[in-house]
């Protein structure tokens, strides 16, 4: 089943609307929703007495629709008597607030009580509806990432540390605390990073984001075994969001999920392709364990959310949007949310049956979708194959949010997203990878050329795997602020970047970051934009120079041949196309191609087993040649040779496999 829906609120309405909203779900082909993930109040009015009846009428009205349930545990946002009661589950910010209760995510993760009240609701839920039929999955949490820098934070990050650094003198080594005279001599000495007079020790605030990660999942594992235990039969996840306040390691978290699922909202009108096709291949990595099959638990319909502005989607966005995340590996599409609601926070938030009704361009346009999603059910199996990998490293990014920097504007999601921008305008389909997990090198064995923007935290372990994938004859691509540290953030001595100085063949002697705005010329026509750096080759050729100012002639752009690989390093920052043109090179060189050479511009193409998704983002029909023959997998219209994909539209063209098509006319005989 391809899952087809999204979250649905239905304690927010009278329940003659229930009625209509089944009606409307059944209209659109709505197969699965989301529920009771912000039901806390409504499940549990008060503490230990629970009101199940309107949860079980809905449950039971959409099992007679044929709509199946996620059913989540409501413990993203505690209700109003939990917090008047326990005063000490409410989060403490750095500077030592105490919140209020008036939001969601008004909790600690570390408080007894609130730990006891989220297995409470969760073995309720689970004792409740352990046979429904319309139970098909159960959503734990909502959006996991919420911090807390309490006295309880701090008697749970000690123990943290106790078991990770085992004694003080190894965590004063990892935290080099002889700087500023930070020597601790007492775990009870040890708090949260909290507001200070300057600047917080990096290696500090960094453990304390790896313990946040695993005191959430922590939670996470609590009310997984409790379903687990009452439904062995049905997949337990939590829905994974991105975000700068966000301290989970997605990736070390995926191997406790059943089925890895995402919450993946573009920021950018112009770009909203590109990070959709960003957020979908990120989800896949994470869900490589499980086959590189992942589920899309949220997005917005018809509106994209750019800084201070909502931007409603163009005709056919929403569809385009929608089959890209299938095509990179995603079990469906979901939304947040169903109806969009008259009150609340998030009133005007993006919905598929608007404040206009289903007589709206986003209901016309979904049910158009659920039809097709229907005509694809059962087509959709084939995985997705890359031989491009990016490097992607969440406590790299956490380490450069810190401040003491060479530069204020370092920006890991950026780079990365830069990255993979410029190979997805290439059309060449693109993996990540995960340096921080045991296992690099034989992940690796499955590409020709990986990639490493901003890969700063490097383990001995993960450099050796790196170097021998060069050695081996693979193709690697490293930008500035790559190998300068090890896992504690200690800098790795003699020259950056030091964990890859050897198979890079360079060494970077001095960092020059350029003032917003201005930029560096290059010797090849480009110009460096944001970074520069004094390099000195140790056996790497120049490929470009710099060209101006005290770097005139220095390497910018370096190749090294080490073993039956190549291993180039980018000292500069570039701008897109710069970028892409580089990346465009060394894909050439490693034998990489596109999944469909030479397609119109605004047109990309994904192949995900016998599959081609094809999306046109322009304002003309484009006709693409196929591979092979095939058959439009929508329509079942034959597709001898080529398509034309029509205006904003998107075709999707079942190859026939090779052992099934006809043999060629042999001579009249």
């Amino acid at each position: 089943m391809l899952f087809f829906g999204g979250d649905y609120n239905p304690e927010q309405w009278p329940e003659e609307v229930w009625e209509q909203d089944v009606a409307l779900m059944r209209r659109a082909g709505v197969t699965i929703v989301s529920l009771g993930v912000f039901a806390w109040s409504h499940l549990e009015p008060e503490e230990g007495r629970f009101e199940f009846g309107w949860l079980d009428r809905i449950m039971d009205r959409l099992h007679e629709g044929g709509i199946r349930v996620a059913l989540a545990t409501p413990t993203a946002s505690p209700p109003p008597w939990f917090t008047l009661a326990h005063p000490e589950g409410l989060p403490v910010t750095a500077d030592g607030v105490r919140l209020s209760h008036g939001s969601r995510d008004t909790y600690c993760v570390s408080a007894p009580a609130y730990r006891a009240a989220a297995r409470r609701i969760a073995a309720a839920l689970a004792g409740r509806y352990a046979g429904h039929p319309a139970l098909a999955l159960w959503h734990v949490h909502n959006e996991y990432g919420t911090d807390c820098r309490c006295d309880l934070t701090a008697a749970a990050f000690r123990v943290w540390l106790r078991d990770k650094h085992g004694g003080l003198d190894a965590l004063n080594d990892a935290w080099t605390t002889a700087f500023w005279s930070q020597r601790y001599s007492d775990w009870a000495q040890i708090l949260p990073p909290r507001a200070t007079r300057y600047l917080p020790n990096p290696a500090h605030v960094l453990d304390f984001r790896r313990f946040l990660s695993d005191e959430l999942l922590g939670a996470f594992v609590e009310q997984r075994d409790l379903l687990r235990a009452a439904t062995p039969d049905i997949p337990v996840t939590t829905n994974f969001v991105q975000g700068g306040w966000v301290s989970v390691d997605h990736a070390r978290w995926a191997a406790e999920l059943d089925v890895v699922a995402v919450d993946h909202y573009p920021a950018t009108t112009d770009g909203a392709e590109a990070e959709t096709a960003f957020g979908a291949d990120l989800a896949r990595g994470w869900a490589a364990g499980q086959g590189g099959s992942w589920l899309l638990m949220e997005t917005a319909p018809n509106l994209i959310y750019t800084p201070g502005r909502m931007h409603a989607k163009e005709p056919g966005r929403l569809t385009r949007h929608s089959l890209s995340y299938l095509a990179r590996g995603s079990r469906g599409a979901m939304y947040f949310q169903w109806r969009q609601p008259r009150g609340g926070a998030e009133l005007f938030h993006s919905a598929l049956v608007p404040h206009a009704g289903p007589d709206s361009p986003v209901f016309r346009e979904a049910v158009g979708l659920g039809r097709t999603l229907k005509a694809l059910d059962g087509q959709v199996a084939g995985p997705l194959t890359a031989q491009v990998a990016i490097g992607w490293d969440a406590p790299s990014w956490w380490a450069l949010q810190g401040g003491g920097l060479p530069a204020a504007d370092i920006d890991y999601p950026a780079a990365v997203q830069q990255t993979h921008r410029a190979l997805y305008h290439a059309g060449i389909a693109t993996d990540f990878v995960f340096p921080g997990l045991d296992g690099l090198g034989e992940r690796l064995r499955a590409y020709r050329m990986v990639v490493l923007p901003h890969l700063y935290l490097v383990s001995d372990e993960a450099a050796a795997a790196l170097r021998e994938f060069v050695a081996s004859g693979g193709h690697l691509v490293a930008g500035h602020l790559s190998g300068i540290a090890d896992p504690a953030g200690r800098i790795r001595l003699g020259g950056y970047p030091g964990a890859f100085r050897d198979f890079l063949g360079v060494r970077v002697v001095e960092w020059r970051p350029l003032a917003p705005g201005t930029t560096i010329a290059l010797d090849n026509g480009d110009r460096g934009v944001r970074w520069s750096e004094r390099v000195e080759t140790a056996g790497a050729e120049t490929v470009v120079r710099y060209a101006a100012d005290v770097l005139a002639g220095a390497p910018a752009i370096t190749r090294n041949r080490y073993g039956d690989g190549a291993a180039w390093y980018v000292s500069p920052g570039l701008d897109d196309d710069a970028l892409r043109r580089l990346l465009d090179q060394v894909a050439a060189e490693a034998g990489v191609l596109p999944v469909l050479p030479g397609l119109p511009p605004r047109l990309d193409a994904v192949r995900r087993g016998d599959l081609v998704f094809l999306f046109n983002h322009g304002d003309a029909p484009a006709p693409v040649p196929l591979p092979g023959p095939g058959t439009d997998a929508v329509t079942g219209r034959p597709a001898p040779g080529s398509v034309t994909v029509p205006a904003g539209g998107t075709t999707v063209v079942a190859l026939q496999p090779p052992d099934r098509r006809p043999a060629a006319a042999g001579p009249h005989l």
